[in-house]
C-alpha cells in the first residue's frame, strides 16, 4: 500500500487533530511557569473523578508506581503474597517483589487472556493478602467472582486498569461501573499509547476509600502529611502539570476514541472470523471491550510466518507478551506457583496485536484486513 506507514498507534496524528487545544494548553502552563502540582492537576483529576463516578484520584509518576504506592498504602509486609496473572506485563509483579513481597503467578483464561477467578483460589495460602487483577486489551476480568472471592479469605484487591481506562463492568443486575473502580484501589497508566495517553509518563490511583486516599496522597508526596512532617515512609512520584493539562484536554475525547476502535474491531471481527488459522478476540458478557489491543491467537504453530508475512507487507504487529512471568529471570528464587500456569504458556506462543488505532482509516484497515486474510490461506 502506498502512503504514509501503518502504525500499531498513530500519536501523531491524534496530536494534530487536537492540536489547538493541546497547544493552549501547554502554553497556559508555560506562562503560569506552575510545573508542579500546578491548578491544572487539580482539575483533571476532579474531571476523571467525575467520569469514573469515584471519590478519589490522586495522580503519580507513571502506572509503575501506581501499583506500588497502591500496595504500600495496604500496610502489607516483607513475605506476604500477592496474587498477579501470569499472562502481563511486568509492572505489577515488579512492584509487587520491590517491596519484599511474594509474586504468586495465576493462570489466566484462554481466549478473554484475563485473570481466571477459577485459578485463584487453588494459590491462596495463609500468607496471601492482595490480589493484583489486570483489566487486559480493553476488557474488565470478572470482577464479582473475585471480588467474592477476596471477600471470602479477607484480600485485597487491586485493578491495574492501564489498558482499559473507559470500559464498563457489568453486573448480575446490569448496573454499570467502570473498571478500575470495583476493587480496594484501581490504578492506571497515562503512557503515551494508552486509551488516555499524555506525552510522557504519568499514572493514578482510584480508590472510593477516604482513608486510604490520604494514605496514598501521603505517599505520593515523600510520606508527608503537611510540609516538612513525614507522616509514613513515602516517594517522589508527581504527575506534571504540563501532562495534566493535556490529559485533561483528551479526557474530554476518551469516550469517542474508545468507541472510535470498538468500530473497528468489530469490522475486524467480522472480516477475520472465517479465517481458518486464526482466532479473533472474544468479548465477556459481563465488560464492554473498548478494544486498548485487537489480539489474535494464531493456531497451528503459524504465527511466526503470520507475523513475517504482515512485516513484509507493510503491517506491523507486536506479540504481547512473548514470554510468560513464571519464565522470566527475573523472577526465578522469587515468585510462587502451585502449578505452572499453562494457559499462560501457550498464550505466549499464539498471540499477535494487530494495529487498532483513534486515527485508522477504513483504506488501511482495509489494507491490513486484505493481509491477513491472504496469510491465512497461504498458511
Amino acid at each position: 500500500m502506498s502512503g504514509k506507514q501503518i502504525e500499531m498507534v498513530d500519536l501523531q496524528s491524534q496530536y494534530f487533530r487536537l492540536k489547538d487545544e493541546i497547544d493552549r494548553a501547554i502554553l497556559a502552563v508555560n506562562e503560569s511557569c506552575a510545573f508542579i502540582n500546578g491548578p491544572q492537576v487539580k482539575e483533571f483529576s476532579t474531571h476523571l473523578e467525575t467520569y469514573l463516578k469515584t471519590s478519589h484520584v490522586i495522580p503519580c509518576g507513571n502506572g509503575t508506581d501506581a501499583l506500588q504506592i497502591a500496595l504500600m498504602a495496604l500496610g502489607l509486609r516483607p513475605g506476604d503474597e500477592v496474587l498477579v496473572p501470569a499472562f502481563n506485563y511486568v509492572a505489577a509483579a515488579e512492584a509487587v517483589a520491590l517491596l519484599g513481597l511474594v509474586p504468586v503467578m495465576v493462570d489466566v483464561e484462554p481466549r478473554t487472556f484475563n485473570i481466571s477467578p477459577w485459578q485463584i483460589e487453588p494459590c491462596i495460602s495463609r500468607r496471601t493478602k492482595a490480589i493484583i487483577v489486570a483489566h487486559l486489551f480493553g476488557q474488565a476480568c470478572d470482577m464479582e467472582t473475585i471480588l467474592n472471592i477476596a471477600k471470602a479469605y479477607h484480600l485485597y484487591v487491586i485493578e491495574d486498569n492501564a489498558q482499559s481506562l473507559g470500559a464498563d463492568y457489568i453486573d448480575k443486575d446490569g448496573a454499570l461501573r467502570k473498571a478500575g473502580t470495583l476493587g480496594h484501589i484501581g490504578t492506571t497508566s497515562f503512557f503515551p499509547s494508552k486509551p488516555l495517553g499524555c506525552y510522557g509518563d504519568g499514572g493514578a490511583i482510584i480508590t472510593a476509600d477516604r482513608r486510604l486516599a490520604e494514605r496514598i496522597r501521603m505517599i505520593t508526596m515523600h510520606g508527608q502529611e503537611s510540609k516538612y512532617h513525614h507522616k509514613v515512609i513515602g516517594c517522589n512520584s508527581r504527575l506534571d502539570t504540563i501532562q495534566a493539562a493535556i490529559l485533561d484536554v483528551k479526557l474530554k475525547y476518551l469516550d469517542e476514541f474508545n468507541a472510535y476502535r470498538i468500530k473497528l474491531a468489530i469490522r475486524y471481527n467480522k472480516m477475520l472470523a472465517s479465517c481458518k488459522h486464526l482466532k479473533i478476540p472474544q468479548k465477556s458478557s459481563f465488560s464492554s471491550h473498548i478494544y486498548h489491543q485487537y489480539t489474535l491467537i494464531i493456531k497451528d504453530g503459524k504465527r511466526d510466518f503470520f507475523q513475517q508475512y504482515l512485516r513484509e507487507k507493510g503491517v506491523p504487529s507486536t506479540v504481547y507478551y512473548p514470554l510468560p512471568l513464571q519464565d522470566q529471570d527475573a523472577f526465578k528464587g522469587i515468585a510462587f506457583m502451585p502449578s505452572k500456569p499453562k494457559v499462560a504458556s501457550d498464550l505466549c506462543k499464539s498471540v499477535l496485536s494487530i494495529p487498532i488505532h483513534t486515527e485508522m482509516t477504513k483504506e488501511v484497515q482495509d489494507y491490513i484486513i486484505k493481509t491477513v486474510q491472504e496469510a491465512d490461506q497461504l498458511a
